[in-house]
C-alpha cells in the first residue's frame, strides 16, 4: 500500500492511469468473446437450419474467440406427436439421441478450448419468440415449473463433470411478460421481480445439486435488459443484450417491425427527437450493468448484433462503439450468431464483399472489427 501510495504521488500520468485501472473491480466473469450456435434453436429438429461441425469450432478458436452459447428450444430434444400441439405430459419425455446431438456439440467446443453456455431459450411454458404452442405458462402454472427444473436438473446431472471454464447453465433467455404467447407483437412487460428471483433461486439449487460448483448465469429481466437485484446472495452471473438502439440492430426485421418496409433511413451515430445516439449514449445505456460488475458480481453480453438489412457500414460502425464500451469495462460478448443473418458466415447482406472461405461467404470485414475486441 505504502508503495503504491507513493507511485500515485509521483508517477506520471501515464502511470497513474495504469495503475487506478488495475484498482477497478475485475468482472468475476472471463471476457469470454465468440457467438451463439442455433443448432438446436428450432423447436422441430426436422427444421433444423444449422449444422455445426469440429471445423467451425476450428475456426472460432484459430481466430481467437473462446465462447459459444447454444440457445436450446426443450422440443427439439423431448418426444411427442409433432402434429399436433405438446400435452403436459409430454414435455419431460427425453429424446436420448437428440441429447446426444447436444452433448456431442458441447464436448466438440470444449476440445477446442471454447467455454459452452448452455440456455433454454424455449423453456417449458414460456419463450420470447412465437412459434410453437405451449401446454401451460411458466409464469402462472406450478406444473410448468416443475417441468423448468426437471429440464435443468437433468442437464446439470449429464454434465456434472464439466468444470465451470467448460460450461455454464444460462437459466431462461430473454424472460419477459407476454400479453399473448401465440402473437409475436403482443404487448412485452418485465416480470414480477420476486417471481423472476423465485426461478432463479430454484434454477439455481436444481443445477446445483448436481455439481456444487456448477456456474449459473440469469439473463436480465424485460428481454435481458434489465439488472436482476436481490440475488446476490446467490453465485449467479448475469446476461446482458447488445440491440440498442432496435432500429440499428433489428433493421427491418420482420418479427420486430409490423411495417418494416415504412422505417425511415437508418444511421450511427444518429439523432432522434434531438437526443444524439453515439458512443456516449451506449454507455449510459451499459451502465446499470458495468455498476453490476463493480459490484462484483458476473456480467456477460450474451447477445448481440445486427441483422442482414442494417447496412454494412452503420452496422460496423455502431458494433464497433458498443464494443468499445464492453470492453473497456471488463465485459465479454456473443455475437448472434456465427453462421446466418446477423453472422459473419453466410449474413446474405447485399452490400458485403464476401470472401469466399471453404464454401462459405465470410464477411472478413466483420470478423476483422470483432477481432481487435479479442
Amino acid at each position: 500500500m505504502i508503495k503504491t501510495a507513493g507511485l500515485l504521488a509521483t508517477g506520471t500520468p501515464a502511470l497513474l492511469k495504469e495503475l487506478l485501472a488495475q484498482a477497478k473491480p475485475a468482472n468475476a466473469l472471463p471476457r469470454w468473446k465468440g457467438f451463439n450456435l442455433l443448432d438446436f434453436f428450432n423447436p422441430d429438429p426436422r427444421m433444423r437450419r444449422q449444422r455445426t461441425t469440429k471445423e467451425h469450432l476450428r475456426w472460432i478458436a484459430d481466430w481467437g474467440f473462446d465462447f459459444v452459447r447454444i440457445p436450446m428450444a426443450y422440443p427439439y430434444y423431448v418426444d411427442f406427436d409433432r402434429s399436433r400441439p405438446i400435452l403436459r405430459e409430454e414435455v419431460v419425455r427425453i429424446n436420448v439421441e437428440r441429447v446426444h446431438d447436444i452433448l456431442e456439440l458441447v464436448d466438440a467446443a470444449n476440445q477446442q478450448g471454447l467455454h459452452v453456455s448452455l440456455n433454454l431459450h424455449r423453456a417449458p411454458g414460456f419463450c420470447v419468440n412465437a412459434g410453437f404452442e405451449e401446454p401451460y405458462n411458466l409464469w402462472q402454472d406450478p406444473e410448468a415449473m416443475e417441468a423448468f427444473l426437471f429440464h435443468w436438473g437433468y442437464w446439470a446431472k449429464l454434465l456434472r463433470h464439466k468444470t465451470r471454464d467448460q460450461i455454464s447453465f444460462d437459466l431462461l433467455n430473454e424472460p419477459c411478460f407476454r400479453e399473448d404467447m401465440n402473437d409475436q407483437f403482443s404487448r412485452r412487460s418485465a416480470v414480477p421481480d420476486d417471481l423472476y428471483r423465485r426461478l432463479i433461486e430454484q434454477g439455481f439449487d436444481a443445477i446445483r445439486m448436481a455439481n456444487p460448483r456448477h456456474l449459473v448465469i440469469a439473463d436480465g429481466n424485460d428481454i435481458g435488459t434489465q439488472v436482476v437485484d436481490g440475488i446476490g446472495h446467490l453465485d449467479v452471473a448475469q446476461s446482458c443484450r447488445g440491440y440498442a438502439p432496435g432500429l440499428v440492430s433489428h433493421y427491418k426485421a420482420p418479427w420486430v417491425f409490423q411495417r418494416p418496409d415504412e422505417l425511415p433511413p437508418v444511421a450511427w451515430p444518429s439523432e432522434e427527437n434531438g437526443h444524439v445516439q453515439d458512443k456516449a449514449w451506449l454507455l449510459e445505456q451499459f451502465k446499470p450493468w458495468i455498476a453490476l460488475v463493480q459490484q462484483g458480481v458476473g456480467v456477460h453480453c450474451g447477445e448481440c448484433g445486427a441483422w442482414k438489412e442494417t447496412p454494412h457500414q452503420v452496422a460496423l460502425a455502431w458494433m464497433e462503439d458498443m464494443f468499445s464500451v464492453l470492453t473497456e469495462h471488463g465485459i465479454g460478448f456473443a455475437l448472434w450468431e456465427f453462421d446466418g443473418a446477423f453472422g459473419i458466415l453466410n449474413s446474405d447482406r447485399r452490400d458485403v464483399d464476401y470472401e469466399d472461405w471453404y464454401g462459405h461467404k465470410l464477411d472478413r470485414t466483420m470478423l476483422t472489427m470483432l477481432q481487435r475486441f479479442v
